[in-house]
């Protein structure tokens, strides 16, 4: 998938994951990378940045594999952050697939 396309939407997903509940790094980066090819040491700059805006927050919780799991938690500010974000991506990518579907028909530019 063309890395232009992935950069505009990581946040998005992230935030969209979250929304599902609570996860720590390694667990979300692992779903995510399940659905969007991205290197794993991807998601924790975008993780620290979401937590600095205050998008997410962050908790300490006991692990029984090894030492305590930060989790990240989403903040009403990310909620509505996720309300706004996912509607206009989900504008912007009707208008995208519109324009696709009339010049893969021929359809003058006019007609768009």
């Amino acid at each position: 998938m063309n890395n232009q396309f992935k950069k505009g939407v990581l946040d998005l997903c992230v935030l969209a994951f979250l929304e599902t509940g609570d996860s720590y790094g390694y667990d979300l980066a692992d779903s995510l990378t399940s659905k969007i090819q991205v290197a794993d040491g991807t998601v924790y700059p975008i993780l620290r940045k979401l937590a600095a805006d205050g998008f997410v927050s962050t908790y300490l919780k006991e692990s029984q594999n090894g030492p305590p799991r930060k989790y990240y938690h989403l903040t009403q500010m990310g909620t509505d952050r996720l309300k706004n974000d996912r509607a206009e991506w989900k504008e912007f990518t009707k208008a995208v697939d519109e324009i696709i579907e009339a010049t893969n028909r021929g359809d003058s530019n006019d007609k768009i």
